[in-house]
């Protein structure tokens, strides 16, 4: 295995290494897509796809009396945010598992939020991933894509090639399955390559703040 097929799924000493980066280099587009994210400060958010759990830490700053639960089939990932979360896991606010988005133990109805950063290129069934982010989410609540690749460039296609079951999505093909899924009031922002979609499932939501 290449030393970037640990951007998909991370393994061993490469793996390793591979999360301590992203936490690292995929700061500035995380903190980019989480202004359009609102949350109470008791919110319970789910990140999918946790990596390295940066951004659970992220999440917990922006909810102080919430709760964060993060999901990575990456056993390196899972332990890596294991330890970046310590003292939160510690409070009972945090909590890591490793499973597939595909598949999630989570009741219905349950998230006020759900995230995924850097990660949608990678699920293998976009429509049955999409559609348990539904499921688990809340009557209203929002659901947050934040990729550093928007599909828009050609130079996208190198990445594709060197990385194994990796899918660069434009905008208007995930605002395709995030309907499908049930999602509403998709909203699609941009920035330099970056790329950020809310949408909403149906229903009516708390009233969100920062």
């Amino acid at each position: 295995m290449s030393f970037f097929e640990n951007t998909r799924k991370p393994e061993g000493f490469g793996g390793k290494l591979m999360v301590a980066m992203m936490n690292v280099g995929h700061g500035a587009v995380a903190r980019w897509g989480l202004q359009f994210l609102e949350l109470v400060p008791d919110a319970k958010v789910l990140d999918c796809g946790c990596g390295g759990g940066a951004n659970m830490k992220r999440l917990l700053k922006k909810c102080p009396q919430g709760v964060v639960k993060g999901i990575d089939y990456s056993p390196v990932s899972a332990e890596k945010s294991e330890k970046v979360n310590k003292a939160a896991i510690m409070e009972g606010r945090c909590t890591v598992l490793q499973g597939s988005v595909a598949d999630m133990m989570f009741a219905d109805n349950w998230f006020d939020a759900v995230t995924a950063f850097e990660t949608v290129y990678f699920w293998p069934d976009l429509p049955r991933c999409f559609r348990e982010v539904y499921r688990v989410l809340k009557p209203g609540a929002t659901f947050l894509i934040c990729n550093e690749s928007n599909g828009d460039s050609d130079r996208d296609e190198k990445w594709t090639e060197i990385i194994g079951g990796m899918t660069i999505y434009k905008d208007i093909e995930l605002k395709a399955y995030l309907e499908q899924a049930g999602f509403h009031d998709v909203q699609i922002h941009k920035k330099k390559s970056w790329l950020c979609i809310t949408a909403r499932k149906c229903g009516r939501s708390r009233k969100m703040k920062d």
